[in-house]
């Protein structure tokens, strides 16, 4: 259900790494000021159905962990 995009501009749902993605080319020390380290996810939810988002990122974080 998420797409893995920094930024589609539409109602799509994503997610993405900011510390390897949005913030790339921020200094480490800002990133760690900011609270954005390579744990650090975000998601952006668009129109999809809450359940079918739900269930989506249930199974992915199964599968990681």
């Amino acid at each position: 259900m998420f797409t893995y995009v920094p930024n589609i501009g539409d109602a799509r749902s994503l997610i993405v790494d900011p510390a390897r993605i949005t913030h790339r080319e921020v200094s480490p020390e800002f990133r760690r000021m900011s609270g954005v380290d390579g744990n650090l996810i975000r998601l952006s939810i668009g129109l999809e159905d809450t359940a079918d988002l739900i269930a989506d990122l249930e199974q992915a974080i199964r599968r990681a962990y």
